[in-house]
């Protein structure tokens, strides 16, 4: 597999809590990494689409954020049972 090295500095509390969350995970540092880094850019780009969408429609309805906001705490909650 081909893979594309970086080096990172960071604090040494963030890399202690890193390992140990790659640890609890089963998985290698740099998986949790890219992991975390894919997540991070995922959420980017959702940002950017939920921006384009509220400047074509408007913005969120209190409602709206509401039923997110449930549907946010329903799959948390189903994600926490399966770890």
């Amino acid at each position: 597999m081909q893979v594309d090295r970086l080096s990172v500095a960071i604090d040494p509390d963030l890399g202690q809590a890193v390992r140990e969350a790659a640890a609890k995970s089963g998985v290698s540092v740099s998986r949790w990494m890219g992991e975390a880094a894919r997540d991070r850019l995922r959420n980017q780009l959702l940002g950017a689409a939920l921006d384009a969408w509220e400047a074509e429609s408007g913005g969120f309805t209190d409602d709206e954020m509401e039923e997110a906001k449930q549907a946010f705490r329903a799959a948390e909650a189903i994600r926490r049972r399966a770890s």
